[in-house]
Formats: structure tokens, C-alpha cells, sequence
């Protein structure tokens, strides 16, 4: 029976571990606390939120229905919807609501490299967050974890900015102008055109890409007061020593962004190359039924595309040192009781002790305690239970010495 493809096992979670253990630190710096969502919510969330039209939606949920009058219900594809249903439901009246939460997202996609059918996101979100300066502490935030934190070097921030509604619709005006007066467009250009225009600029294909070369921006359709706003994002993040680069391209997948748009990217990690990303969601809550705007920003970071530029530098990264192993041997099946009392005291004074009641020869056992990295083995045999001591043997030097039980855990100092 093999695992569903698109999905892993996790045998060494050292390097997961250090990720989100490195940004509960860092978040924990900025006042943010943690939360859980559910992995299981209404479909109907991500239809309003995410956009009917969007690859999400349209082809990528896992959607499950639920029987009882037929509610439709999914594996939840990303946490930002989610976050914010919980921020409504749960009645929470902080502003902002400065919340992060990690966990196993859901997309049906072709799997490859960096792209999983169930994969892992840190989130990071601010809700209720109206200010600019807002926009800029998030960016740092995250660059900084990555600089920082994770000890990156090999990333850039693409930034771009959507305007306002007004802004969007203008330059929608503009861009259909622009496509309509070419004379042959690619399919998949035609298929958005219609139903998400902006999201052609997400489309990779060469012809594709090609065409939309000499397209227009929208970042020379915002309005003075988008312009405005769009050179003080630039300034202020010179300001806090945050360097970036202009993607006017740059839309994001989503429909629920405005203005603040941003992605994280390496060429380290191939096709897939965006190892987080996130922007503004001003009109999210109205999108979702509530009557009022609440102005927010969030990101998100793919944790198995960390993982991926991680591992290469994995010997220089300060990860936790796994606790020196005691192994016990018991010489004959008379020793064991005393095997297994010995270890639970060890045990309840902080010793990672593992014992070993499978018989076999005492050289056997030496060379299983050795197999499994032991630093020390402590051998009780019949003279040693007779006469309350055993035997420690260093794994390293190759040493014994006899000890009183008592003694032991003084002996070992490994705690």
C-alpha cells in the first residue's frame, strides 16, 4: 500500500521543527499569538473569499459532502479566509488581531518539486490593521525571519501594488483595450479574459508571458492618491533597510488582495520558485457577509519550500542537539524488572534512556545500543543485582566502571 501521491511522510522532523520553533520565537517578538482553525470548513467560504474563477476554487479544493442536508464542505486550500471566519465568529474585538497558526493545507495539483496535494503553511496575519506602516512592519517581519531567523540569503521580495477598486477598474478598461487590439491571443488568455482578467499575468506559458511584455501596469493607472501611497510603501521600507523589487506583474492568485501585493522568491528552488507571499485584503469581511470593511494584511510561507532551501545548509543552521542516549541491558530475563525500574527513575530525572527486553547476547545488544547512537550502556547482570551495582560502559572511549545504582545517575551527568 503506498501513500497518496502528492503527499509525504515526515521520518525526521528536525528541520520542520526548527522552522516553526524559530518563528514562534520571532512572532513572539512582534505580539503575536498563536491559533488552530480547522482543517475541515465550508466550501462556500473559499468560493466567496478566494474567487469562483480562481484555479482554487475551480479545480484545486478537495470538497467533501457532508450528507446532512447536503452542506458542502472542504480540506481547507489556504488560512487567510479561515482566520479571518474565525475572527467573526469567535466576536473578538482586539484591533489589530495579530495571530499566526501553522498546519496542513489541501490542492489538487499536478505535484512536483516544492508543490504538494497536502502541504504546510506558516500564516501570519494582522486584522483590523488600517495603516500603512502596517503593510511595512509585515514585510519586515518576514524578511527579517527569513534573514534572521532562518539564515536565508538566497531570496528576493518582488513588491507590487493593486490601487483601489477604482484604480482596478480603470486599468481593467486599459488591459481589455490592450487585448482586444491584438490579433491573435493565446488560449488561456482568452479563457481569463473573461472571468479574471488580472490573473492572466499569473498565467507562465511562454506565448503568454511573451505578449503581456508590452502590456500595460497598473502601478501607471493608480490615481494620485494610490501613486501616493504606492511611493511611501517604497520609502518606508528603504527606511527599515527592506530591499525589494518591482514586479509589476505581480497580482497574487487570489481575488481578495488590494493595494499591498508581495512574494518572496528564490531561483534556489527551481519552477517553483515563490516561498511565500501575501498582500493586503481590505474587502475580505465584506466578501464573506459581514456589513463592515476591516482593513487587514497576512502572508503566508510554504514550509516544504523552506525546507527545501534549508537542507542544503542544514551543518550550519543551530539546531537542537538530541539528548545523549543511556541504553540499559539486562543480562538474563531475571535482570529485566530491575532494567525497567532503573529506567523510569532515569527517566523522571530527565535521562533519554531506552531499555532493551528482547534478549540476546550481551555483545548483540552492544551492537543494537551502538546502532542507535547510544552514548552510554549500563549492563545489569546477576552479580550486579546481588550486589546493587552495574556496570557503565562509554560508547565513545570504550571504558567501563562499576557504579552503586545510586550513584548512577551522577555517574551518567547526561541530564
Amino acid at each position: 500500500m503506498q501513500r497518496v501521491r502528492g503527499t509525504q511522510d515526515f521520518l525526521d522532523l528536525t528541520l520542520f521543527n526548527f522552522i516553526i520553533d524559530r518563528a514562534r520565537r520571532h512572532l513572539q517578538r512582534y505580539a503575536f499569538r498563536e491559533i488552530a482553525t480547522p482543517i475541515l470548513e465550508p466550501t462556500e467560504l473559499f468560493k466567496r473569499s478566494l474567487g469562483i474563477f480562481t484555479d482554487v476554487v475551480s479545480k484545486e479544493m478537495y470538497t467533501i459532502c457532508a450528507g446532512e442536508g447536503d452542506e458542502q464542505i472542504c480540506l481547507r486550500p489556504e488560512a487567510t479566509a479561515a482566520t479571518m471566519r474565525a475572527f467573526f465568529n469567535n466576536n473578538v474585538e482586539e484591533r489589530p488581531w495579530r495571530v499566526f497558526s501553522w498546519g496542513s493545507m489541501f490542492r489538487h495539483e499536478r505535484p512536483q518539486k516544492g508543490r504538494y496535494r497536502q502541504f504546510h503553511q506558516l500564516n501570519i496575519e494582522y486584522i483590523g490593521a488600517p495603516s500603512l506602516f502596517t503593510d511595512v512592519e509585515c514585510i519586515a517581519l518576514i524578511d527579517s525571519f527569513l534573514s534572521q531567523g532562518l539564515m536565508l540569503d538566497n531570496y528576493a521580495l518582488h513588491l507590487n501594488f493593486l490601487g483601489s477598486l477604482e484604480d482596478r477598474e480603470r486599468y481593467r478598461g486599459e488591459l481589455r483595450a490592450f487585448l482586444d487590439a491584438q490579433p491573435v491571443l493565446p488560449k488561456a488568455i482568452v479563457d481569463r479574459k473573461e472571468t479574471n482578467l488580472l490573473r492572466i499575468f499569473d498565467l507562465k506559458d511562454s506565448d503568454c508571458q511573451a505578449l503581456l511584455a508590452n502590456a500595460p501596469t497598473l502601478i501607471d493607472s493608480l490615481s494620485p492618491e494610490s501613486h501616493a501611497e504606492w511611493e511611501q510603501l517604497q520609502t518606508l521600507l528603504a527606511h527599515v533597510g527592506v530591499s525589494f523589487v518591482i514586479n509589476p506583474r505581480l497580482v497574487r492568485g487570489l481575488d481578495y488582495y488590494n493595494k499591498t501585493v508581495f512574494e518572496f522568491v528564490s531561483m534556489a528552488l527551481g519552477a517553483q520558485n515563490a516561498l511565500g507571499g501575501g498582500g493586503r485584503y481590505d474587502y475580505l469581511s465584506q466578501t464573506l457577509g459581514e456589513s463592515d470593511m476591516v482593513p487587514s494584511i497576512g502572508a503566508a510561507l510554504g514550509i516544504e519550500r523552506l525546507l527545501l532551501l534549508l537542507e542544503s545548509r542544514r551543518d550550519t543552521l543551530p539546531l537542537p542537539r538530541e539528548k545523549a542516549l543511556v541504553a540499559l541491558l539486562p543480562v538474563a530475563e531475571a535482570q529485566q524488572p530491575l532494567v525497567l525500574v532503573c529506567a523510569q527513575f532515569l527517566r523522571h530525572h530527565g535521562v533519554c534512556c531506552e531499555s532493551f527486553f528482547d534478549g540476546g547476547s550481551v555483545k548483540s545488544m552492544m551492537r543494537r545500543a551502538n546502532k542507535h547512537g547510544a552514548r552510554f550502556a549500563v549492563i545489569i547482570g546477576e552479580e550486579e543485582q546481588r550486589e546493587n551495582l552495574v556496570v557503565v560502559k562509554d560508547m565513545v572511549t570504550g571504558s567501563e566502571k562499576k557504579v552503586r545504582q545510586e550513584q548512577l545517575l551522577d555517574e551518567l551527568n547526561v541530564t
